[in-house]
């Protein structure tokens, strides 16, 4: 009785949404959720029988754009309605673009950009919309975040994030949920100190910091004076960013190299904070923390990963992916190893990219990927069963209608019938870093480029369905 209740409950959710008028093909922020599954649940048109007729069209940027990109469908931009993209590039540039035209629309350049255009000082954030589809929220290297106008790309407020955005990076996507800015900060490639990683939750309509959780020296809220605490790094930095529960409202992040005591020092951890980011309401840290720190070996490579009840997977630096209990972790005292299970990633190498949660056929799949390969798993009695593996390396997959998109590296995306891992079609492109595809109503999105060369212009490609294509 109770699951009948609960599906009639969805359906007549979707019904009130159709008939609001609720576009279905977006896909606002990073993952497609807060959870960031990275599985899209709405038919693209795209299948195994037609992927290899996918047309491509380059699209020149004013910048790289070493992230995601997001989309809206039908949203008023000068006037008229479009299918768009947005994008920000390394040096906070955030751009506009017509899906089917590739026209770019609007472009917003944050102040100071031309001090920092080709420095070492960047971003590989993805922005996130708001819910009412009239603006989204952008970060830019000076450690700020933006209210951007969907309409003409004006700000509506810039709120900074940081005290010394010089040595604190915002490097991974925002998150938007419940009308609040969910962000985090990490640190530049060496670690130079000081810096530390923090949550910081923005209201979205006005910009005020409502509350900042520092993941060292974690008993003094606000943005610190990086300085003023005494221990360094712990950089929150996987590509999902901030991972919400849509249920709770809980916000799971995991930290890189840095003291870890259990008490206010959150190196090398996994921590679940409340809704409002006010509290540790659980934590994890494996029983070699101490090595990790010494090896460099960040826990934190990757944002914790949400399946099924109450599982939860973290990969990292390690080579390793860890299966948890939600329940073993709570309450704020200390939690040290207790895994359900580990398993290798894809080739026994780094995790840096964000697994993709899947529900196929009553089963929760994860698919995940390294440098070296890529592999799936299924849920099965609280452990991963290992479905497939192979030897090709990507970035962040993406999940559309059975089908998984893997970008490698070094040039091309790889599509697999997911269930399976039969490799279908390459598309060619060029070689990138973190940046990762999407999957939307007919088309493939995927900018290229690496960060770490300083380019001040960039490509993105979008590959069509014939027809699709303005």
């Amino acid at each position: 009785m109770k699951h009948s209740v609960h599906l009639l409950l969805i359906v007549a959710g979707l019904v009130s949404a159709v008939a609001q008028g609720e576009t279905r093909g977006d896909w606002p922020m990073f993952g497609g959720n807060p959870q960031s599954t990275s599985a899209n649940p709405v038919a693209t048109g795209i299948s195994a029988a037609n992927v290899t007729q996918l047309a491509r069209r380059q699209v020149a940027l004013d910048g790289t754009v070493d992230a995601s990109a997001i989309f809206l469908e039908g949203v008023e931009v000068g006037g008229a309605r479009h299918d768009a993209i947005f994008v920000t590039t390394t040096y906070g540039k955030t751009i506009a673009i017509d899906a089917g035209s590739g026209a770019v629309l609007w472009e917003f350049t944050p102040p100071g950009y031309s001090s920092l255009a080709g420095s070492r000082q960047i971003t590989n954030s993805t922005p996130a919309a708001d819910g009412d589809r009239r603006f989204i929220y952008a970060a830019s290297p000076d450690g700020y975040v933006q209210k951007l106008s969907i309409g003409d790309g004006q700000p509506a407020w810039r709120a900074s994030l940081t005290k010394l955005a010089l040595r604190e990076k915002i490097a991974s996507p925002l998150k938007f949920v419940e009308g609040r800015v969910v962000a985090v900060t990490a640190g530049y490639i060496g670690d130079r100190p000081p810096y530390q990683g923090h949550v910081a939750v923005l209201d979205g309509k006005t910009g005020q910091l409502l509350q900042v959780w520092n993941s060292l020296c974690s008993n003094r809220s606000g943005l610190l004076e990086p300085d003023s605490c005494p221990e360094s790094q712990s950089a929150i930095w996987g590509r999902a960013g901030a991972v919400i529960d849509p249920d709770s409202g809980a916000i799971f992040v995991a930290t890189g190299n840095g003291t870890w005591n259990g008490t206010i020092h959150w190196g090398d951890a996994l921590v679940q904070l409340d809704a409002g980011a006010t509290k540790i309401t659980g934590n994890y840290t494996p029983e070699n923390t101490a090595q990790l720190q010494a090896r460099d070996l960040d826990l934190g490579s990757t944002s914790p990963v949400l399946l099924e009840g109450d599982l939860i997977a973290q990969g990292g630096k390690d080579g390793k992916i860890r299966l948890l209990s939600r329940a073993a972790i709570s309450g704020s005292s200390p939690h040290k190893g207790g895994e359900l299970q580990v398993v290798s990633t894809p080739s026994g190498t780094d995790l840096f990219s964000q697994p993709v949660v899947w529900q196929h056929d009553g089963a929760t799949w994860m698919f995940a990927a390294d440098n070296g390969g890529t592999a799936a798993w299924v849920v099965e009695n609280s452990r991963l069963k290992e479905k497939w593996r192979n030897s090709t390396g990507g970035t962040s997959p993406f999940e559309a209608d059975g089908l998984l998109y893997v970008y490698a590296r070094s040039g091309g995306l790889n599509v697999y019938e997911a269930a399976s891992g039969k490799r279908l079609a390459t598309l060619p492109c060029g070689a990138g870093h973190w940046n990762s595809p999407i999957v939307v109503r007919g088309r493939v999105i995927l900018p290229e480029g690496n960060a770490n060369e300083h380019a001040v212009s960039g490509v993105l490609d979008i590959w069509s369905l014939p027809g699709k294509a303005n």
